[in-house]
């Protein structure tokens, strides 16, 4: 049963294309040109689709809204310019951190299509969002990739208890043989701090491991721990892993670095100036493509071959589960809770767009 999404209470499901549809047309109504309106939407759609819902379209309004205050540039000029054979630089121009990291990985591939590897710095962006987009967009294109970005202070350095660094994520990706490509999107913190708002938007506590509120002691508060801070991974290796992100994104790239990256939640004076990392190399450097391919087939099945610890029904590769959520909600559609959509209906409203059409069941 169809309706619009204003109709009912509780999950709802729409279709991946009929999400995308709607998102294009908001941004674009908000003076986004249409393709970069589409790289946006189709950013956000796939958060969704791989389950990865704390970067999906329930983070659209707060972007607009840096949009309408020209905190995010709606049309930024991005001309990556080359300073050796192998590398080139990129000033975002304060743009959709969506669509300047897309344009960043297609001049990494560029590159390495000629001399095997491609890497592209980046300054002046914006939060661009699950860094598997840009993965998968080089793998897809037979690329292993790296990606990382720094963020604003969330999480103080190991042995710390004020926010310095960023949860600032690594992700590394692999095309795979017969099998599905490794894709490793994580962040150095036990959290991410999309996952404490939506606990926040939803009103549900979280783990007492996840963050410290401003005095210093663990809380299963959302509220509280946003205004605190989240943990370390693992202590000293999730800061140390933080720091490295800073250091390849902002410190080498021009872009703000050690706690100077702005809260896109919390200041609304001037932009973000995130940096950013992209690295593409191709993976028949060494051995052939086929050889490689095979190789990667070994990995993965010995991979799930491995005898299983108790309570595990079996063992996968990094992206796996994502993959499964993804081919899932293609055919069932992707499942939205009401509280995350009050504010996207409210910006449909504001430019005049029909409601998103959904279904209080799968469509499958």
């Amino acid at each position: 049963m169809a309706n619009d999404m204003s109709a009912h209470e509780g999950t709802v499901y729409a279709r991946a294309e009929d999400v995308r549809r709607f998102v294009t047309a908001m941004i674009a109504a908000n003076g986004v040109p249409s393709d970069d309106a589409r790289i946006v939407a189709e950013c956000l759609v796939r958060a969704d689709l791989r389950g990865v819902d704390t970067h999906g379209i329930a983070r659209l309004p707060g972007y607009l809204d840096r949009v309408r205050r020209n905190l995010i540039n709606a049309r930024p000029a991005l001309q990556p310019k080359r300073v050796s054979p192998v590398a080139s630089h990129l000033d975002g121009d304060n743009g959709f951190g969506f669509v300047v990291a897309t344009r960043a990985m297609q001049e990494a591939m560029e590159i390495a299509r000629t001399t095997g590897l491609g890497l592209v710095s980046v300054k002046r962006s914006t939060h661009f969002g699950m860094a598997a987009n840009y993965l998968l967009q080089a793998v897809e294109a037979g690329f292993i990739a790296l990606v990382f970005t720094n963020a604003s202070r969330s999480m103080p350095p190991w042995g710390g208890r004020e926010a310095l660094l960023g949860t600032s994520p690594f992700g590394a990706g692999a095309p795979g043989g017969d099998h599905g490509p490794f894709i490793l999107d994580m962040a150095p913190s036990v959290a991410a701090r999309g996952k404490i708002r939506k606990a926040l938007r939803l009103g549900q506590p979280i783990p007492p491991d996840y963050a410290l509120d401003a005095e210093g002691r663990p809380t299963t508060d959302p509220a509280r721990a946003l205004a605190g801070v989240v943990l370390p991974m693992g202590g000293p290796k999730g800061s140390g892993l933080s720091m490295l992100m800073d250091i390849l994104s902002g410190v080498i790239s021009g872009a703000a670095f050690a706690g100077d990256v702005e809260d896109q939640y919390k200041n609304f004076e001037k932009p973000q100036n995130v940096g950013h990392f992209f690295l593409a190399i191709k993976p028949d450097l060494f051995i052939g493509i086929e050889e490689y391919r095979a190789r990667m087939d070994v990995l993965v099945e010995r991979v799930h071959s491995t005898p299983r610890a108790e309570g595990f029904d079996e063992v996968l590769m990094p992206g796996e589960p994502e993959a499964r959520q993804e081919k899932l909600r293609l055919a069932t559609g992707i499942p939205y809770h009401r509280a995350d959509l009050d504010s996207l209906l409210k910006e449909a409203r504001a430019v005049r767009l029909e409601p998103l059409t959904t279904s209080t069941l799968p469509f499958d």
